[in-house]
């Protein structure tokens, strides 16, 4: 079983090696990490793993900053609620569907008053529609007709999914599913019981896709969310811009995904 757990930029030196040969091919040379079938074996990049929103999606934390200037907030607030006790906050037991929609109402509330400023959870959840990335969605149709595997790992909050009345709405969510359908898994905290940055998550999501960390690709908006799936072996990209994820995603795989 391959679970090499070298730094990125070895990995990136060694996938340079191999990038051009056909996916599940391996190659071999005196670098190639411990752990593969022979010790001179180098395991090929087979998936890339998104995360959603604030990668597929425009990041809420831009919204976040709004509500914080319309409501007279200390900018980044919101975010230092969501940091404090964040393995066990109302937004992460929320996330794990431990507690309800409603429950989080009232919890968040508490938990903003006691840093100083009380702010109703349900305002918050309203906050979180960000707006589709058109070349994230473009990254996804090349990389699939690569036979590269995707799989999107997203903390959400589990919701009836209702069909929107207004036409604009019901519009946004028919091109939401239709990204996700892009998809070979997507992993949901919300229903799988457990939440980045748990190192479960990751396995979870490797083995839903029949991968080993090593053979994967991951992009995220936050570093929390980085560091243990680097930590299992995968090649992390910390999305600022899409311009530079994708910059930085072409180069280690080896596709245009430029627009």
């Amino acid at each position: 079983m391959c679970g090499p757990r070298s730094p990125d930029s070895t990995r990136l030196q060694l996938h340079a090696l191999v990038r051009d040969l056909p996916l599940g091919k391996s190659t071999s040379g005196p670098s190639a990490p411990q752990g593969c079938p022979s010790p001179y074996d180098l395991c090929v990049l087979r998936a890339v793993f998104f995360d959603f929103g604030g990668v597929i999606l425009s990041s809420p934390f831009d919204a976040f900053n709004h509500y914080e200037r319309d409501h007279g907030l200390p900018l980044n607030f919101i975010r230092s609620v969501n940091s404090v006790n964040h393995h066990e906050n109302a937004w992460a037991r929320l996330e794990r569907s431990d507690i309800s929609p409603a429950q989080f109402d009232d919890i968040f509330a508490l938990e903003s008053e006691a840093l100083g400023h009380r702010i109703p959870g349900a305002e918050i959840l309203a906050l979180l529609h960000g707006e589709l990335r058109p070349d994230m969605v473009h990254a996804l149709d090349v990389i699939k007709a690569s036979g590269l595997i995707l799989a999107c790992l997203t903390n959400n909050v589990l919701t009836q999914q209702v069909v929107a009345t207004d036409p604009g709405e019901r519009a946004r969510q028919q091109e939401l599913q239709a990204v996700l359908a892009r998809f070979d898994a997507v992993i949901e905290s919300s229903k799988v019981g457990v939440r980045k940055p748990e190192p479960r998550f990751y396995e979870i999501a490797c083995e839903t896709v029949g991968v080993q960390p090593n053979e994967c690709v991951f992009l995220d908006d936050l570093g929390i969310n980085l560091k243990p799936a680097a930590q299992m072996g995968m090649i992390t990209i910390k999305v600022a811009t899409s311009e530079q994820a994708l910059s930085e995603l072409a180069q280690i795989i080896n596709l245009d995904l430029a627009l």
